[in-house]
Order: C-alpha cells, then sequence, then structure tokens
C-alpha cells in the first residue's frame, strides 16, 4: 500500500466498553489502548471474558443494545466512537472488515453464498445488482480457494464444509479490498489441518493485498508465528504487550506466564498387560439412511463406521483422532448402544449387541458419556445439585433427598466445586465449571467406561489443562477407562496411551502413543501429527 510501517491506521485510546444488567454495571473493557499498522498482525489474546472480542466489537459499532463505549478509536484520523450509523456503515464492512469464529451462524441459510459475497459489492463497491457483481464473486472464491467456483457460487452454507464457510466469510470480507481484517477465533472450531489451512490463507492473503489483520484468540500456538506484535487482557485490561518473540521468550506479566505454561502436559501410563477388557467392539458398522421417498428416488446410504474394531481395558485411556466426519463420535456412541449398529459389542464380558432398553437399563449408570458443549447439556430449569443427581433417581430410587445431596455434595468436592454452589443454575456458571458439572454428573453413579467426546474443545488453554489434570485425577482415583475422542491432539496425547486414527468411518492407523506422535506410518497419520506439531508453519511459506 506504499505506506510507512511505523506510520498506525488504528489507533485505540481509553476505550471502556460496559454493560447495563439488572445487577448494574458491568465494565466489559477498561481504558485500554491498540495500535494497528499497516500491512501487520496484531493479536489480542486472552481467557473467555477478558474483552477482547468487545473491545473490536466497539469500534465497529457491534455492540449489544444494553452495551456503551466510550474512549477514542480513530481509523486514519476518523473517530469512530459515536460516529453515526450512516457514517460508520461507509467503513465497515469496506475498510475494516470482520470474520467470526462460527461462519454457520454469520452465513444466512436462506441464501446462496454467491448472492452473500455479492451484497458487500452492491453495498459498498456502487454495482447495482448481483449479476454485475457475479464475476467479482467468482474471482474472489478463486482467490479463498473454494473449488469448484462456478458451481460453488450457486451452493447453499449448509451444502459446504466447516473450512469452506469460513472461506466464504473470508471472501466477503475481502471484497471491498479493507484496510483491516479483524478475525474473531475464526479458527477455533476447526480441525487442525483445516485450521492450518485457513491461517496459511490469511498469511498469504495479507501479503498479497497489504491488508493489516486483527486476530483475536486464546490459543498462543497460533499467534507465537502469525503475529507481529501482541496484546494480552485480562479481565478488561491490558497487561501486556510487545513484539511476539519477546513477549513469548521473556514474557514479564505473570498472568502471560501462566497462558504460555497452560499446555496440557504430562503422559499417560498404559495399564497392566493383564487388564481386563471392559467395553469391546468386533466389526462395528453403523449406516445411515440420507432422503429417499416416494418423489426423491432412491435413499443414500452412508456408513459412518466401517467394520471397525476396539478393546478398551480397565484403567486405559484410547484417544480416538480425525477429522470431523471421520465416524469418532458416532463409533463412541454405537459402543455405548445409543445408535443402532451391526457387529458386536461387549461390555464386562457379556454380549450386549441386540440388548434392548430394558436389558441395557441397569448397564447406563457404568457407561457414561460426557459431551463437547456441557450448556447444551445442562437443563436451564433445574438447579446444577438437581443436574448431577438426576441419575441417581433412576439408578438408585430408594436413595432419600439428604442422601442424594450427601453424595452431590461428595461429587461437586471431587471435580473442584464448592458445594454450596448446587442450587445454581447452569448459565451462572463458566465453562469450565459448566463442563467440570457435566463430569460430575457421570462420575455420580460411579461409572466402569466413560465417553469423553470432544470435552475441552471448546475451552481456553488454561482451562483445558484443569480439565485434563481432573480427568486424570479422577481415572487413577476410580480406576475408570476413557474413549477420548477430540480432534486437539495437543490434549489427547496429554491423555490417551492407546490412539486410534479415524478417516472416512476406518481406522487409517492405531498403536501406543508415543509410537503413533513420534514416529506415525500412514500418510493421513502424518498430515494430522505435521499440522499439529506446527500449524504455523504458514507464516514462513506465505509469498512475500
Amino acid at each position: 500500500m506504499g505506506e510507512n510501517k511505523t506510520d498506525t491506521i488504528l489507533s485505540i485510546r481509553g476505550l471502556n466498553v460496559s454493560f447495563a444488567t439488572h445487577d448494574g454495571e458491568v465494565r466489559a473493557v477498561k481504558n485500554v489502548d491498540f495500535d494497528v499498522r499497516p500491512g501487520e498482525t496484531v493479536a489480542i489474546v486472552g481467557e473467555s471474558g477478558s474483552g477482547k472480542s468487545q473491545s473490536m466489537m466497539a469500534l465497529m459499532g457491534l455492540l449489544a443494545s444494553n452495551g456503551r463505549a466510550t474512549g477514542s478509536a480513530r481509523y486514519r484520523d476518523q473517530e469512530l466512537i459515536g460516529m453515526s450509523e450512516r457514517r460508520l456503515n461507509k467503513v465497515r464492512g469496506e475498510k475494516i472488515t470482520m470474520i467470526f469464529q462460527e461462519p454457520m451462524t454469520s452465513l444466512d441459510p436462506l441464501y446462496k453464498i454467491g448472492r452473500q459475497i455479492s451484497e458487500p459489492l452492491i453495498h459498498h463497491g456502487g454495482l447495482l445488482s448481483a449479476a454485475q457483481a457475479r464475476p467479482r464473486v467468482l474471482e474472489l472464491l478463486r482467490l479463498v480457494g473454494i473449488p469448484d467456483p462456478e458451481r460453488r457460487i450457486d451452493s447453499y452454507p449448509h451444502e459446504l464444509s466447516g473450512g469452506q464457510r469460513q472461506r466464504v466469510m473470508i471472501a466477503m470480507a475481502l471484497a471491498n479490498n479493507p484496510d483491516i481484517l479483524i478475525a474473531d477465533e475464526p479458527t477455533t472450531a476447526l480441525d487442525v489441518t483445516v485450521q492450518a489451512q485457513i491461517l496459511a490463507l490469511l498469511a498469504e492473503l495479507q501479503s498479497r493485498l497489504g491488508m493489516a489483520i486483527v486476530f483475536i484468540t486464546h490459543d498462543l500456538g497460533i499467534v507465537r508465528r502469525f503475529a507481529d506484535r501482541v496484546y494480552v487482557m485480562r479481565s478488561g485490561e491490558v497487561v501486556e504487550e510487545g513484539a511476539t518473540e519477546a513477549l513469548f521468550s521473556t514474557p514479564k506479566h505473570a498472568y502471560t506466564k501462566m497462558l504460555l505454561e497452560a499446555e496440557p502436559t504430562g503422559r499417560k501410563a498404559p495399564p497392566p498387560a493383564n487388564a481386563p477388557i471392559l467395553l469391546e467392539g468386533r466389526n462395528v458398522e453403523v449406516t445411515f439412511t440420507i432422503g429417499g421417498g416416494f418423489l426423491a428416488g432412491e435413499p443414500l446410504m452412508l456408513r459412518a463406521v466401517n467394520r471397525i474394531s476396539i478393546a478398551l481395558k480397565k484403567g486405559q485411556t484410547i484417544g480416538i483422532v480425525g477429522e470431523s466426519g471421520s465416524g469418532k463420535s458416532t463409533l463412541g456412541r454405537a459402543l455405548l448402544r445409543l445408535l443402532p449398529s451391526d457387529g458386536a459389542i461387549r461390555f464386562g464380558g457379556r454380549d450386549i449387541s441386540t440388548a434392548g432398553r430394558e436389558e441395557m437399563r441397569p448397564l447406563r449408570r457404568e457407561m457414561q458419556l460426557v459431551f463437547q458443549d456441557p450448556f447444551g447439556s445442562l437443563s436451564p430449569r433445574m438447579t446444577i445439585g438437581q443436574v448431577i443427581t438426576e441419575g441417581l433417581l433412576v439408578h438408585e430410587p430408594s436413595l432419600s433427598g439428604k442422601d442424594r445431596d450427601r453424595r452431590a455434595i461428595e461429587a461437586l468436592r471431587e471435580v473442584g466445586l464448592d458445594p454450596a454452589m448446587r442450587n445454581r443454575y447452569a448459565h451462572e456458571f463458566s465453562g469450565g465449571q459448566r463442563q467440570r458439572i457435566a463430569i460430575a454428573r457421570a462420575i455420580i453413579l460411579k461409572p466402569k467406561v466413560v465417553v469423553l467426546d470432544e470435552p475441552t474443545s471448546a475451552l481456553d488453554r488454561s482451562v483445558q489443562k484443569q480439565i485434563v489434570d481432573l480427568l486424570r485425577d479422577l481415572q487413577q482415583a476410580h480406576d475408570l477407562s476413557y474413549l477420548f475422542i477430540s480432534h486437539d491432539l495437543a490434549v489427547v496425547r496429554a491423555m490417551s496411551d492407546y490412539i486410534i486414527v479415524m478417516k472416512q468411518g476406518q481406522i487409517v492407523e492405531e498403536g501406543p502413543t508415543a509410537e503413533i506422535f513420534d514416529d506415525p506410518r500412514e500418510e493421513y497419520t502424518q498430515t494430522l501429527m505435521a499440522a499439529a506439531i506446527d500449524v504455523t508453519k504458514f507464516r514462513a511459506a506465505a509469498p512475500s
């Protein structure tokens, strides 16, 4: 763009963001300063609730209706705070654009992606119709690497993968060649290989187009090579800032040091060689029927799990890894007899392949499941004490209310929560606390096997570490067996003593954790490991 790298195109001074609530004013951002220079990448890092997203939403005029921003945010000498909606619309979407963590919630499901990408071109670019914008839309789809753009331009969002939808959001953001792209957790919900592709794309586009990027994230592994400078936020304040390498090599603030040390560590020892097998599947198959009917023609048969065999021993953790759609979660549910399947399934030496609901009922307490999103699995109408003890009403109906309350107190203490909070509701807790509640609900029944389905993927890295430590402590205390399903390989390595790698419903490789991570044999496994070990190689690979 011909500008000096020492110039500042966005200068934020004394920014405050507050929200009016029933409990009074909540200050989300407190007197923060940021600078963004042409063509650089600035990372804003911190845990959930630190104020990093609200800082950028404020300057974009996108705060919730009960939100208020004060202070200064100057873009090329234009003050954005307090700017009229009409004038602000000339800046956002053209000069400053934003992409979000979950593109499916940002894209309109009723409109084709071509029409949605054309909207900023029509609104800001002076074009009169989608037909006039079509050549530029195709150009943008090619730019962001969407395959077969002539066909995909007429696709709906649900017809694209998560990575393709994020590419569409990037195309929309780039439509009018912005000065600044704000990327708010754009890769958190993506598989590690897709994450690497999206980050490589952003670095390449930045180099080609000369735009600045403000990258909001809680993943410091991404930040180290992607960002030029870093601002660390905690409780609405900037606690440290500096050049990326300096901040990583010599962090000054205790909070920054804590974030840098938050990677899950340690290695799980395997169970004894003679440990009994608790849960076993032989040639397990799960097939879904899609479509079909009188007018729809023949249904499509999708084999989500294809003849998989697995044996989980007492005290063992088997990590199941693979990209979205590989069949990981489907396999876990099939082994718990929560989905119909073919093949043989044995639990505790007993064949449960054809067991009906009544036969399975007494076994349910011994086979528990913890989900990725605890908020979605916890009833908003029940106190957490009621949530945790709900299973006891089914499996131990003779217990008195007093005994159930005593068991809830024990379970909450075991997962590191204050039992005094058992009369609160799920929405009153943080994401990490809600996941502890979900774990307490599982362990109160004293299970033998727990299937953990992406239990840490929605959590901050520091909270992930706490949950991993908790799960390992509980496993040791109760001799639990885990099936740990995840696409986060750092967490899988810390949790598992055996790994199964899945792709398109099949096992492509399996073995002890150290063997899979240190010496993978299959090309697909090597690709997964390479993306996880150095997800940021894209920075050096991007054209200059």
